[in-house]
């Protein structure tokens, strides 16, 4: 297993700010109205004309920030999933919270809520009950089979999948497009509520998975090496699932299904860095949010009136990805 120093960390985690910083001036300087980098700046200090400031700190700033913070969860949470389940095709989405946000939130839709805390909450309640299914299920297997964590995944989401259908056949027209549209992911209306609810739900999982980067260096060993070096593999498992199934379910509320996002940057990372989860934690995060804000810059600028869900171009980079990730590996 290669192990990186600390000392070599500085200059790849000093380069990932930057790339951050240079997509979240690409991202505040992209949309409908036209906002130039002198324009920009005197907006975000303050000193700009109402219109630009308006179209930067309440339009764009809000979104560029969930777009950072839904990239850092979905990337961190595809490290984790791969690391817990030994599989490098593995992402966020495997164990079914997507698909019970999904089924939560269409049912929040149905009954009227308002988008955020209504639409919010019930996808929550639909992804932490898909959890506490998968991990009851699973519980009486030693140390969490992850075979069967992936079976009970799959099977979870296809019901899920299902059930989506069943609930759209029954929607009336006029809220066939809000689902769609949430469903391919969306993050066309959020403000600084939202922002910070998502920072808020997400920051604290980030420090847990981070503090057990070095154990989950040790669970790439397999479960019997893990145990003997020691490890308790079933309370460390615990932590990482419900940690990170928490931060990537509160990201499905607010931006409905994102695919990809976990699969494509691990892989990335871990093909230039190494297999060290010290050093690829942090760039995950920094890579995630860097990915997520440039494919939502793109939604915004590719059509020429409008923009499409930032799910679409998720999808179109990352399909290709997985494609030849499964070559690779066959």
């Amino acid at each position: 297993m290669k192990h990186q120093t600390p000392w070599r960390w500085t200059p790849v985690i000093l380069g990932l700010f930057g790339l951050l910083a240079l997509t979240a001036v690409i991202g505040l300087a992209t949309g409908a109205g036209k906002v130039d980098f002198g324009e920009l700046i005197r907006a975000l200090s303050g000193s700009g004309d109402s219109m630009a400031n308006a179209i930067v700190t309440r339009i764009r700033l809000p979104r560029v920030l969930v777009a950072a913070v839904a990239g850092a969860v979905l990337a961190l949470g595809g490290l984790t999933f791969q690391a817990i389940l030994r599989n490098p095709l593995s992402e966020p989405y495997i164990l079914g919270v997507s698909g019970g946000s999904a089924v939560g939130a269409i049912l929040g839709i149905l009954a009227g809520f308002s988008r955020f805390p209504g639409v919010g909450l019930s996808a929550f309640a639909g992804s932490m009950a898909t959890l506490a299914l998968v991990v009851f299920l699973a519980s009486g297997r030693a140390s969490f089979a992850r075979e069967f964590l992936i079976l009970a995944g799959v099977m979870v989401n296809a019901f899920s999948s299902a059930f989506i259908l069943f609930l759209m056949s029954m929607v009336q027209d006029g809220k066939i497009h809000t689902i769609m549209f949430w469903l391919m992911g969306d993050l066309s209306s959020p403000d600084m509520g939202q922002a910070a609810v998502l920072c808020f739900s997400a920051v604290p999982c980030f420090i847990l998975v981070l503090v057990l980067s070095h154990r989950m260096n040790l669970l790439l060993l397999g479960n019997d090496k893990a145990e003997s070096l020691g490890i308790d593999v079933k309370r460390t498992t615990l932590l990482l699932l419900v940690a990170t199934s928490f931060m990537v379910s509160a990201t499905v509320c607010q931006c409905g299904l994102l695919g990809f996002v976990g699969l494509v940057i691990p892989h990335i990372f871990r093909l230039v860095l190494g297999t060290d989860h010290r050093i690829l934690g942090p760039a995950c995060i920094l890579g995630g949010a860097s990915y997520l804000v440039f494919c939502d810059a793109a939604a915004r600028f590719i059509p020429s009136q409008g923009e499409i869900p930032v799910g679409v171009v998720t999808a179109m980079i990352g399909v290709p990805i997985f494609i030849t990730l499964l070559r690779r590996k066959a």
